[in-house]
């Protein structure tokens, strides 16, 4: 199942000094908890950034879409990756191990958005090339400030290669 949501003004923004066009940014979010993917969408929504958000419930999924496989052909390709550990299907470990080992497909930043804060879980994910992993917090205003924190990380201050070298 896929949902989408544009999310944020279309026009040309101001944000931390820096002006900026307006192109609309694709995240994908691998996400199955309900209520993480409201609170994802809701601190989305208070974004200076025009963010295209595309959510994908489960693992299996989540690859036929990066690979603009069948039912996900027409889909655009992910600015970045949220990727939850736990997720029904084809469970995180294995989606980062074929993202991050297909060389048409490791250049996506993936950040893993993940409940677990357990030591061996983050040696893991970084050792299997995520470029990114961030513990999602408890609490609407703190879960809005570390969202909006990786918006502006990923899509002000890094450079990612473009869409259509990918």
């Amino acid at each position: 199942m896929r949902e989408n949501a544009r999310i944020g003004p279309a026009s040309t923004t101001l944000t931390t000094g820096i002006l900026m066009k307006a192109m609309p940014i694709t995240v994908l979010l691998v996400e199955d908890d309900e209520e993480d993917i409201f609170l994802i969408k809701d601190a989305m929504e208070k974004s200076k950034l025009t963010v295209n958000l595309e959510i994908i419930h489960n693992g299996e999924d989540a690859l036929l879409y990066i690979r603009q496989e069948e039912p996900f052909a027409q889909a655009k390709l992910p600015d970045l990756i949220l990727l939850d550990l736990n997720i029904p299907k084809k469970n995180a470990w294995a989606v980062l191990k074929e993202i991050k080992t297909d060389p048409l497909l490791r250049s996506f930043p993936v950040t893993i958005l993940t409940t677990s804060n357990q030591d061996p879980d983050i040696q893991r994910a970084y050792d299997m090339g995520c470029n990114s992993y961030v513990t999602k917090p408890v609490g609407l205003k703190e879960f809005q400030r570390v969202i909006q924190t990786i918006e502006a990380f990923w899509f002000t201050i890094v450079k990612l290669p473009s869409r259509t070298s990918r």
